[in-house]
This record gives C-alpha cells, structure tokens and sequence, in this order.
C-alpha cells in the first residue's frame, strides 16, 4: 500500500464522525441507511454521504442496490476496523 493511500486512511478515521459512522454501520441490526446513520451520529446527510462514499472507495463497505434502495453493507476489512475501534475506545475511556 502506497504511503499517499495510508495518509488518507489514517486522516479517515482520526476524525470523530467517519469512526462513528463506521461502528454505528456495524451496529446496525438489520438494514442500515445512510440517513439514518446521518440521524443517529449527528450530521447532515450530505457529510455523511461523502464519507461512506470515502469507506467504500477503501473497500470497507459495499452496497446492496435494490431498486432505488441502497443499504449499507461493511466488508470484512470494515468490520475488522470497527472492531479495533471500539477496543480502542473502550481502552481510553477505562483510563
């Protein structure tokens, strides 16, 4: 992986929404939307557009096209992630 493409990962997911919009994504317990996803993390639908479109470019979601619906799947990758990420939060928040 080249150096520009780790800089971005990293700058992705050293933010507070695109974290939380990945772990509410593997939250999800039955069919995830981007609004609602926009609604439950605070933010407006356009950002959190822009960012799940960012995840996918990374391979850490794909979409399920039915029609004009479109939900939300993470990947393998995506999932890991949001793993790692919650350990890490529970780690700073047990301090």
């Amino acid at each position: 992986m080249s150096n520009e493409k780790k800089s971005g990962l990293v700058n992705l997911f050293l933010r507070n929404k695109p974290a939380f919009i990945l772990m509410k994504i593997h939250a999800c317990s039955s069919k995830c939307y981007a609004s609602n996803i926009a609604k439950e993390v605070d933010c407006t639908y356009s950002h959190t557009v822009r960012i799940i479109q960012q995840m996918e470019k990374e391979k850490l979601l794909t979409f399920d096209k039915n029609g004009r619906i479109k939900t939300i799947i993470l990947t393998k990758k995506g999932k890991d992630i949001s793993e790692t990420m919650k350990k890490l939060i529970t780690l700073f928040n047990s301090e």
